[in-house]
């Protein structure tokens, strides 16, 4: 089994700051993944062409099973609101996902309130600005493997530091119901130490995946529940492969057992 998990930067490229659908397609498809988690991922935005970032990455990977998760209704940087129950779908959208080629029994959607006070950013001129912090979201499913069933989740969590901690600690609380063993699967915007210092989970694969250029730092993480952990089987096979989207470099983790 394939787990990753992939920072979309919702589908740009560096090298020219343009979205495109084959260009997405290709990079998902790359990853050979059974179950995907994916960050900031739009859904009916201009600036992604008004593409459904979710259904692209599941017609990628051939996978009968997937969802998206709205954080905001807007567009980052831009004009938004919170994500609220009465949206209208046809508005630009931006969130998570997962897409999984196995089925899946049931899904749950837990909301991470983003930080209440503006929190100082590097501004593209190299000074500090202040920008309000989106709201968070943690969404899982639990999926029937070939192994029988399993909890996979995906986050994007909080760039303020300490906020980011309260959010993660939020969403392993809200897995504990779901059955063992359980995976968190996303970009926890902090490096490996804290995060298993903070939630006792295990790092199932330690790669830098920031920024995707040459990368420094892992801010993307493949977690997993001490509890039940023996059942995933062994790590046979880490990759952190270029690709021509994103900030970010998908982290890919395969299991054996």
């Amino acid at each position: 089994m394939r787990l990753a998990t992939f920072n979309l930067l919702h589908g740009r490229s560096l090298s020219d700051g343009t979205v495109h659908a084959g260009r997405i397609h290709t990079a998902i498809a790359d990853l050979d993944a059974d179950v995907l988690g994916l960050q900031e991922v739009d859904r009916a935005q201009p600036r992604s062409g008004l593409l459904d970032l979710t259904a692209l990455a599941a017609d990628a990977l051939d996978a009968a099973t997937h969802r998206f998760a709205a954080a905001v209704v807007g567009t980052p940087g831009q004009t938004w609101e919170p994500w609220h129950s009465g949206a209208d779908i046809a508005h630009p959208q931006y969130g998570i996902a997962l897409v999984s080629r196995y089925p899946v029994d049931r899904w749950q959607i837990t909301e991470l309130p983003g930080a209440p006070v503006r929190s100082p950013v590097l501004a593209p001129d190299g000074g500090l600005m202040l920008l309000r912090d989106e709201p968070r979201v943690l969404l899982a499913a639990v999926v029937q493997t070939p192994a029988g069933p399993m909890t996979v989740a995906t986050t994007h969590l909080s760039f303020v530091p300490g906020w980011n901690v309260r959010q993660l600690r939020h969403a392993v609380r809200a897995l504990r119901g779901l059955p063992a063993p359980r995976v968190l699967l996303g970009d926890l915007n902090m490096p490996a130490g804290p995060v298993r210092a903070f939630t006792g989970w295990r790092p199932l694969a330690r790669a830098a995946t920031f920024p995707s250029p040459a990368p420094k730092t892992q801010l993307d993480h493949v977690l997993a529940d001490p509890r039940g952990v023996a059942a995933l089987g062994r790590v046979v096979q880490v990759r952190t492969p270029p690709q021509p989207i994103s900030d970010h470099r998908p982290l890919v983790v395969r299991l054996d057992r």
